[in-house]
């Protein structure tokens, strides 16, 4: 393992006392899943190797989806590839008719990452990245470099919405041969889906579209191959927080949305999408609810369905669906012992008993769910080691008698009523379902 860095140890701390997922640092605490960590590295290969992926990461609140997705991420970086990454909301969705799914786009082009850029704001340099190598090639062959900028984007206007992008990177360059910086700040503010008006991006760069509800999905196809143009290996696409399409109350809302998803899906499962993945993570309520989930559209119930055989201890992997299993009370000691060694570096004071001890406190407490759900846990613990940090006297077992640990309930799904949008039961809808 690789030294752990001052600015790493700070980000995992604040990260965890806040119940939240690092960005930094994350294979310093990272245990267990080595199993689906494996199947999703071959997914990071198949994309670049020119294929595509889709995953959905099923997992109860604080089960660790999210830690998940982001190691994920840090892989996909390492491979070469470009990622954009966002959380769904009641402002961002998949699809929509009055902006929301322009604000996840949106969003995810103000996150797009590279492995320079891991923490975002990345689409800037990635353009800047094609430009320059279009430039050394036009040196290199004695052409001019928009010769060479549109030959390398001749087939994007093979794709939908093709043209006006690469359009916009010719303006771009426009702007960065004449020292133009509105250009340029114009072109990038396209890319990222800002513009709300068709004439506005008319009046500052010539082009009839922009980034709209409707052509969402077409944007990442033309991202995946424009990343790739620029030397990089594909893009992979995360979307969390994926039960707000679960919580919408208009039936007609989600079945736009779940509509997407499997327009998504085809594409991948037909090899029609190329260099280009997706993670999209739920909990087993958006997953499996016929009523409200994504079981609910029967054509996405059919193609997301368990293998039969998979049962009594075997799993299968290789299907979109990964659901993933509590982390096993071994597995939740070394992860505090991560945590520990964090905190307290190579010479803990904190022994192992002390992390025993601390374990069947939580399981007494609130049961399996210490190590079925551990968010709760985690940041329970990294407060006592704070505690005995900043408190030299004070003895750890003292504390751990008077720690309080509450269950994960997580997000709060009261508000969700079942009957919303409901169909009454009949015998015609209940053999479709079948």
């Amino acid at each position: 393992m690789s030294r752990l860095k001052p600015r790493e140890r700070d980000a995992i701390v604040q990260a965890l006392r806040a119940g939240v997922v690092p960005k930094l640092g994350l294979r310093h605490i990272q245990v267990g899943r080595a199993r689906e960590i494996e199947e999703l590295v071959k997914d990071m290969d198949r994309i670049a190797d020119g294929g595509s992926a889709i995953r959905f990461i099923i997992g109860e609140y604080g089960s660790g989806k999210t830690f998940f997705m982001n190691l994920i991420r840090l892989v996909a970086l390492e491979k070469g590839l470009v990622v954009m990454f966002a959380d769904l909301a009641p402002d961002r969705r998949i699809h929509a008719t009055g902006g929301q799914a322009r604000g996840l786009y949106a969003e995810m082009a103000r996150n797009l990452a590279t492995r320079t850029k891991p923490d975002g704001g990345a689409l800037p340099s990635v353009v800047e990245r094609f430009v320059s190598q279009a430039q050394h090639d036009a040196e290199a062959q004695e052409r001019s470099t928009d010769d060479i900028i549109r030959q390398r984007l001749a087939h994007f206007e093979e794709l939908t919405g093709g043209f006006d992008f690469a359009q916009v990177i010719r303006r771009y360059w426009e702007g960065h041969e004449t020292g133009d910086e509105e250009l340029k700040s114009a072109a990038i503010r396209w890319l990222r889906g800002e513009f709300a008006t068709k004439t506005d991006a008319r009046k500052a760069l010539g082009v009839r579209t922009i980034v709209n509800d409707a052509s969402v999905y077409d944007h990442l196809k033309l991202m995946s191959a424009f990343v790739c143009e620029a030397g990089y290996k594909g893009l992979l696409v995360g979307l969390d927080e994926m039960v707000n399409l679960y919580k919408l109350t208009s039936s007609q809302a989600r079945n736009a949305n779940y509509e997407q998803i499997l327009r998504i899906l085809n594409d991948v499962l037909q090899g029609s999408a190329e260099n280009l993945g997706f993670l999209l993570g739920g909990t087993p309520e958006f997953l499996m609810n016929t009523r409200r989930g994504l079981y609910s559209y029967e054509a996405l119930q059919s193609r997301l369905a368990e293998n039969t055989f998979a049962r009594d201890g075997l799993v299968d992997l290789s299907g979109p669906v990964i659901r993933l299993a509590s982390l096993t009370p071994e597995d939740l000691f070394v992860l505090l012992a991560n945590i520990r060694a964090v905190m307290q570096g190579d010479e803990a004071i904190l022994p192992d008993d002390a992390l025993e001890a601390f374990m069947i406190h939580c399981s007494e407490r609130i049961g399996e769910a210490y190590f079925r759900t551990p968010r709760n846990t985690v940041t329970a613990f990294v407060n006592l080691l704070a505690v005995l940090e900043q408190n030299p006297g004070v003895e750890w077992s003292d504390l751990i008698e008077e720690l309080d640990v509450a269950e994960d309930s997580g997000d709060d799904m009261s508000d969700v009523d079942e009957s919303v949008g409901a169909v009454p039961e009949s015998d015609e809808l209940a053999s479709f379902r079948l």
